[in-house]
């Protein structure tokens, strides 16, 4: 498996993840009606560096984006959002490489600012990294078969602040 950056011949790989992923609306806070062109334009946003989990077969089974969380002061602290098929080993993949690119393009922290308490795999994964739960947002998500659920937010530093 490789990743690599997302070109627009990928956005029909792309929506065939997204879409179950909406739809079920579990975790993320989207709006589940969103349809292709909503989506795609979300995911693949001019200020996303977009990229895709590829098969040796060239099947897309996972995709992130890479962010600054906030602009001007808060410019230095990345953001992501990853989609994967379950079965490849694709988020891990996929977060070791968000991490390090966001490490090259010099970003000090990397911040989740809303995972859903519920998404268990997630948190496991998010935590084996080594990010950390710094806030919890009480009830601010409603799961649709759960109801309210807390949202955490998770901080990972990548290097050290200066003294």
């Amino acid at each position: 498996m490789r990743i690599r950056p997302a070109q627009s011949l990928d956005r029909e790989g792309i929506w065939r993840l997204l879409s179950p992923v909406l739809r079920k609306g579990e975790t993320y806070a989207l709006p589940r009606h969103w349809g292709r062109r909503q989506a795609l334009a979300y995911w693949m946003d001019v200020e996303h560096r977009v990229y895709v989990a590829q098969t040796q077969d060239h099947e897309i089974v996972g995709t992130f984006y890479l962010q600054a969380n906030q602009k001007g002061g808060g410019a230095h602290i990345a953001n992501a959002g990853f989609v994967a098929r379950s079965g490849f080993g694709a988020g891990r993949l996929m977060a070791e490489h968000a991490l390090a690119e966001a490490t090259k393009l010099a970003f000090r922290a990397m911040q989740f600012n809303f995972v859903v308490s519920t998404n268990l795999r997630a948190i496991a994964l998010w935590k084996s990294l080594g990010f950390r739960v710094i806030g919890t947002l009480p009830g601010a998500f409603d799961h649709p078969s759960q109801g309210y659920v807390d949202a955490l937010v998770m901080w990972k530093d990548l290097m050290p602040l200066a003294s």
